[in-house]
C-alpha cells in the first residue's frame, strides 16, 4: 500500500497568507464604502416588508417600489437630519446671545416646595443658595473645568453627523441596488451561513434580520415619539427655540442619550424666569418624556425579535460606544448571532444520548 505523501507546509502557509492578504487588500479598497454598505444593509433589512407592500400595490413593478423606497429614505432620514443640523447652525448666534443673557441675569431663589422634597430637598436648596451667593461668575468658574471636554465632545459629534450626511447619499444609492436584488442577496447569505455552521448558521442569519428590524423599530420610533412629545411640551410652556430644541432631542434620542439633556435644563430655565406653574407642568412633562422609552422601546423591539431585552439593550449601548451611530444596529445583531449559536451549542450538548436497552 502506497504511503500518503506528507503535506507541503510551505505551500499551505503561503496559500493562507495569500488569502489573508487578498481579504485585507479588498477591505482596504472598499474601506470608503464599508460604512455606507453597513447602513444600507441595515435599512434594507429593516424596511424590506415595507418595500414588498409597495411592490404589491404598484402592479408588481420592482422598479417603482425601489423608487418609492429611495424617496422615502431621503424624506425620512436625510431631510430631517439635514434640517436639524441646519437649524442648529443657523441659530448658533442666537444661542450664544441667549446664553450670555442667562449668565448675566440674577438667579431666583428656590421655590419652597424644593426644600420639602424627601432625601434631596435640603441638599438641592443648599446648592441653589450657594450658586446665588456665588453669582454668575462663581457658577461659570465651577463649570469652566468641564467646558473644554464638553466643547471637544460637541465638535466630534458635529463632525460625525456631517460625515454621516455625506455618506447617506451613497447609502441611498446602495440601498436602491439592494432593494432591486434583495432575494438573491438573502439567498447567498443564507447559503453562506449554512456552509459555515449548517442549520444553526442559517437560523443565525434569519435571527440577525429579525434583530435588525426589531432594533430599527424600537430605536427609530421611540426617538421620534420622544422628541415629538417633548417638543410639544416645550412649545406649550413657551420655551424659546422649541423647534431647534426638538431637533436636538431627536438626535440625542437616536444616539440613545435621551431627551433629559434638553428637557430638564428647560425646566430650570422656566423656574429661573419665575414661572413656577409652567415650571411644574414642564417638570412633570419632562419626567414622562424621559421615562417613556423604558416601556415603549422594549415593546417595539419585542415585536421585531424574540430576544432577551438585556441582550438587545447591551447591544445598542455597547454598539453605540464601540462603533458610533451604526453600532446601534451592529451591536444587537452581533450579540443576537452569538447568543443563537451559543444557545444551539448548549442545546446540542444537553440532548439525551441514546443508550442500549438493558438485556436483563
Amino acid at each position: 500500500m502506497q504511503e500518503k505523501p506528507p503535506a507541503d507546509l510551505v505551500r499551505t502557509t503561503l496559500g493562507v497568507l495569500f488569502l489573508g492578504g487578498l481579504i485585507l487588500a479588498s477591505f482596504w479598497i472598499l474601506r470608503p464604502f464599508i460604512g455606507a454598505v453597513i447602513w444600507a444593509t441595515m435599512l434594507v433589512v429593516a424596511t424590506w416588508p415595507v418595500m414588498k407592500w409597495f411592490e404589491a400595490r404598484l402592479w408588481r413593478r420592482r422598479s417603482l417600489a425601489v423608487l418609492v423606497m429611495s424617496l422615502l429614505l431621503l424624506l425620512l432620514f436625510f431631510v430631517p437630519l439635514t434640517l436639524a443640523i441646519g437649524t442648529i447652525v443657523s441659530h448658533s448666534d442666537k444661542i450664544v446671545e441667549r446664553g450670555k443673557s442667562i449668565a448675566s441675569s440674577p438667579l431666583p431663589h428656590p421655590p419652597q416646595w424644593v426644600a420639602q422634597l424627601p432625601f434631596v430637598g435640603e441638599k438641592i436648596t443648599r446648592s441653589w443658595e450657594d450658586a446665588i451667593a456665588a453669582g454668575a461668575s462663581g457658577l461659570l468658574a465651577k463649570l469652566m473645568p468641564y467646558a473644554d471636554n464638553i466643547a471637544k465632545w460637541l465638535v466630534s459629534q458635529a463632525g460625525s453627523l456631517g460625515f454621516l450626511l455625506l455618506q447617506f447619499l451613497l447609502t441611498v444609492i446602495i440601498s436602491a441596488l439592494m432593494y432591486a436584488g434583495g432575494e438573491s442577496a438573502a439567498l447567498t447569505v443564507r447559503r453562506f451561513g449554512r456552509r459555515l455552521a449548517g442549520h444553526n448558521g442559517e437560523n443565525a442569519v434569519t435571527l440577525a434580520g429579525q434583530a435588525i428590524r426589531g432594533v430599527a423599530l424600537g430605536v427609530g420610533v421611540t426617538a421620534v415619539v420622544q422628541a415629538g412629545v417633548g417638543g410639544i411640551g416645550l412649545a406649550i410652556a413657551g420655551i424659546p427655540f422649541a423647534g431647534l430644541l426638538t431637533a436636538v432631542m431627536l438626535m440625542l434620542c437616536i444616539a440613545q442619550v435621551g431627551p433629559a439633556l434638553v428637557m430638564f435644563p428647560a425646566v430650570a430655565w422656566v423656574y429661573w424666569t419665575g414661572e413656577s406653574g409652567w415650571g411644574t407642568f414642564l417638570l412633570i412633562w419632562a419626567v414622562v418624556v424621559s421615562t417613556m422609552d423604558n416601556f415603549l422601546r422594549p415593546a417595539l423591539i419585542k415585536r421585531g425579535a424574540d430576544l432577551p431585552l438585556l441582550l438587545i439593550f447591551a447591544g445598542v449601548i455597547g454598539g453605540l460606544i464601540g462603533f458610533g451611530l451604526v453600532g446601534i444596529f451592529v451591536g444587537p445583531v452581533l450579540l443576537a448571532v452569538a447568543y443563537t449559536l451559543l444557545d444551539s451549542w448548549i442545546g446540542d450538548g444537553n440532548s439525551p444520548t441514546p443508550t442500549m436497552d438493558d438485556p436483563s
